[in-house]
Order: structure tokens, then C-alpha cells, then sequence
């Protein structure tokens, strides 16, 4: 009776949402999209439900363009744009824009970096110059690097050095990419971070760093006419790079059997991780995916929690999720914790089962209708956030077009219980697998250890 009352209540809310938001227009037909001589990109979204907006910078560099030996280069980078230009003082980025109301942070990945501010949309001005000034008079110095490395490694210390569930997710990417830079971690290796140089920076600044390698996404409550004028007058008068900024060439080659690493981390519980390499949204299949890992892994209601949690009580936690929007192709995840008592790799047995079964027999079709609704319920009710909006954008521009947004809820639609069993049987196999063990080491006596963390994906 309750997940009878569930499931209309998420029905009432997605026709809802249909009805007010996304049946309206496309993005397609409400984006304005301008392109100034000197390459710099700009998404602007009007949506006037509030007197505010956010306006998103993106530049299409992450740590796939990073090179062995100098990783982190590209979270470093960020950490240090908020270091001050010439009339700019350093920190004194993040007080304009409080001062003015508004809140801004920023975030790398493996594909982009990007830097935001949400504010009252009269004061869009601010955030729009002070982004122009710092990517044309960035001022990197030796008295703000070395300690912002420190922070960095701090960062990582703490992030992935003392968390053994991250670090683990670090080693089984480390092994699933053998010629890809999606092995190395957005935050870098240590001994990398530790040797990077003020020259490494400045390099890779001015490589990266260009008007022909930055996305502007703004959405919210402005005239999209006037505020390209805008930027283009804070924008327009800085050069592009020539040659522009170098493509990455690497492709990770086919899988040819089963990877496996074991890392022994002080730890209170051991954990597993399993990923399979899976095509990105430029592939066919990856709708399919997307609704895979809804089936195995989309909430307490999916297979994996409702089988392994509640019925055999094996585990604590289980999880999964796919890499859908990402420039080259990445991970289908699936990981779990066991329950104090159970061994590790009868949670690991138990999660591959749950693979085989539906590579024997698809999921019912109640199953593939609720991954959908969830899928669709997460995607329209976001577009109520101008934040989320400028995402979905700005991600769907870096990984090729932004227009193939529009094509998302309908390729949702389109995927049937024989599509997920068909995709399941393709990708999740034992050749195409790494399977990553975390083996706790007992802790020191006094030391408190972390929680599990999610897999690795953007960082702050």
C-alpha cells in the first residue's frame, strides 16, 4: 500500500512538473547561443520565475588533459584563480560577490573546470567582469602557490590518504584505464601535486586558460540580448590562442579479462568495488545504461538494496551509477559494504549474481518504468534550479552539444526491459571488469575513521 501510495504520488509530481515546465519549449528553442570572434562560447537562458541568476565560466580542461608527472594540475589551477589580479587583491573574489549578495565556488573534474556565482540578476555585472579580469590578468605568484600546494595536499590527505573507501575507488580506476588519463585522480597523486612548479601553473594557464577554450552558461532572469553585450564588452577585447589548446588523443583499448586489486587501508569494514568500461551518450547503448543502473542501483527500492540489504541482510550499503555525460567513455559502478560479520567476497558474489540474473532474464516491466520515472522525475523537477539548468547545459556542451539535452527524457522513454537486459549481457562482463577490495588493517588505537565515501567525481 505505501509503495502503491509512492508511486502516484511520483506520478502526480512528474505530470506536474510536465505540465508547467518541460512540454512548454526545448532548450533548443530558448537558448541563445552567441559565439565571439575570438572563440569564447555563450549559453544564455532566460527564465524569469525570480529576480536572480546564475552565471557559470567553463573551461574545457580536467584532469584528461593532464600528463603523468604533473596531475592536479588542474584543481590546483582552480584553487589558485581566487589568488587575485592586478585589481583584484587575492581572496577578494569571494567578498565582491558576497558583498553583492551573492554566493560563488567552483569545481574541477575529469572533462572541465568550472567557476560560479548565483546573485540578484541586476547585479550579473559583477560576477561577468570579474571572470573577464581573471582570465585576462590572473596573477600567479610564488608567495600564493607554494602554500596553496600545501592546502592541496592537505586536501588529498584528508580526502583520499585517510579515507580508504576513496583511496580504494582511486585504485580501481588506476586499474581500469591502462593508456587513458581517467586512471589518475582530479586531485592528482601526492608525489605529483608535491613536484608541481609555479612554471608547471603558468603554462598550463596560458595553455588552457583562452577565450577559445571557455563556455559561458548563464540562466535566470535577464535579457539574453543585453547580457551578451555584456560579456561580449568584458570579453571580446581578450586574444585567442594559436594554435588552440592541444586535443587529448588518448583512447583507452577493449578490456581483454578481469582486473582485480587489494588494498590493505586501516578501515573498519572492508568494502568492493566493481566497475565496467560502458559508452558515454554518443553511443546508442547509453540510454540503456542510464536505465540499468536505475534497475541495480536507483535507490531503496532497487534490486540491490531491497536483495542484498533488506532480504539477505549482507549488507550495509550498496550503490552504482554510470558515466553518461562525459567527453570520452567511462565506468558503469556498482559497490557495497558489508554488514559487521560478513565477509567481502560474499557481498561481492552476491552483487555479481544480481548482474547474472538479469543477463538471464530482463527486469519486469513495473521495474524499467519506475528507473525511468525516477530518471525523468530527477531531470525535470531540477529544471526549477538555475544552477541545474546551467549544468545539464554546460555538461552536455564539453561532452560534444548542448542541444542533446533535448534528447534525453525521449531516449529514456525509448529503452524497454529487453534493451536493459540486452546492454547488461553486452557490457557487464567478467573480461570487461575490475573488481577492487578494500582488506581493513585494524585501526591505531584513539583513531576515527571515516565513513564510506561515494566514487570520485568532481572536486571542490
Amino acid at each position: 500500500m505505501r509503495r502503491t501510495s509512492r508511486s502516484l504520488l511520483l506520478a502526480v509530481l512528474l505530470c506536474a512538473a510536465l505540465t508547467s515546465r518541460t512540454f512548454a519549449a526545448t532548450y533548443a528553442e530558448r537558448v541563445h547561443e552567441q559565439v565571439l570572434p575570438n572563440g569564447l562560447k555563450m549559453l544564455l537562458l532566460e527564465d524569469h520565475k525570480a529576480p536572480v541568476a546564475v552565471f557559470q565560466i567553463w573551461y574545457r580542461v580536467g584532469s584528461r588533459n593532464e600528463t603523468l608527472g604533473r596531475t592536479g594540475l588542474s584543481h590546483l589551477l582552480e584553487h589558485m584563480m581566487f589568488k587575485g589580479t592586478e585589481k583584484v587583491a587575492p581572496e577578494d573574489y569571494s567578498k565582491i560577490i558576497q558583498r553583492n549578495g551573492g554566493n560563488t565556488n567552483a569545481f574541477t573534474t575529469q572533462d572541465y573546470t568550472t567557476y560560479f556565482a548565483t546573485m540578484a540578476s541586476d547585479r550579473l555585472g559583477v560576477v561577468n567582469e570579474l571572470e573577464a579580469d581573471r582570465l585576462a590578468h590572473l596573477k600567479l605568484a610564488e608567495e600564493q602557490f607554494t602554500p596553496e600546494r600545501q592546502v592541496v595536499m592537505e586536501e588529498r590527505r584528508l580526502r583520499t590518504e585517510d579515507n580508504p573507501t576513496s583511496a580504494l575507488f582511486e585504485s580501481i580506476s588506476a586499474a581500469a584505464y591502462t593508456a587513458h588519463p581517467y586512471g589518475w585522480p582530479v586531485i592528482g597523486w601526492m608525489e605529483d601535486v608535491r613536484q608541481l612548479t609555479l612554471d608547471d601553473l603558468t603554462h598550463y594557464f596560458h595553455t588552457y586558460y583562452v577565450p577559445n577554450n571557455a563556455l559561458v552558461v548563464a540562466v535566470g532572469d535577464f535579457d539574453a540580448t543585453q547580457l551578451a553585450a555584456q560579456i561580449a564588452t568584458e570579453f571580446g577585447p581578450i586574444a585567442a590562442s594559436a594554435p588552440p589548446p592541444p586535443a587529448v588523443r588518448a583512447i583507452e583499448p577493449a578490456q581483454q579479462g578481469e582486473r582485480r586489486v587489494v588494498l590493505q587501508r586501516e578501515a573498519q569494514l572492508p568494502f568492493v568495488g566493481v566497475a565496467y568500461h560502458v559508452p558515454n551518450l554518443h553511443d546508442g547503448d547509453a540510454p540503456a545504461i542510464e536505465v540499468l543502473a536505475g534497475v541495480l542501483a536507483g535507490g531503496k527500492s532497487s534490486r540491490l538494496y531491497h536483495e542484498l540489504v533488506y532480504r539477505q541482510r549482507l549488507a550495509r550499503e550498496v550503490g552504482g551509477n554510470a558515466d553518461y555525460v562525459s567527453v570520452d567513455p567511462g565506468v558503469f559502478m556498482l559497490y557495497g559494504q558489508p554488514l559487521p560479520g560478513k565477509k567481502v567476497g560474499e557481498l561481492e558474489k552476491a552483487l555479481l549474481a544480481e548482474v547474472t540474473k538479469l543477463q538471464i532474464t530482463p527486469p519486469s516491466d513495473r521495474e524499467v518504468e519506475k528507473a525511468k520515472n525516477q530518471i525523468e522525475a530527477s531531470f525535470i523537477f531540477g529544471q526549477d534550479s538555475d544552477f541545474y539548468q546551467g549544468l545539464v547545459l554546460g555538461q552536455y556542451e564539453i561532452a560534444g552539444d548542448w542541444r542533446l539535452v533535448d534528447q534525453y527524457i525521449p531516449a529514456m522513454q525509448a529503452v524497454t526491459a529487453a534493451d536493459v537486459q540486452r546492454v547488461a549481457t553486452k557490457y557487464l562482463t567478467a573480461a570487461n571488469r575490475t573488481v577492487g577490495v578494500l582488506d581493513p588493517l585494524p585501526p591505531r588505537p584513539g583513531k576515527r575513521l571515516p565513513p564510506a565515501a561515494p566514487p570520485p567525481g568532481m572536486v571542490r
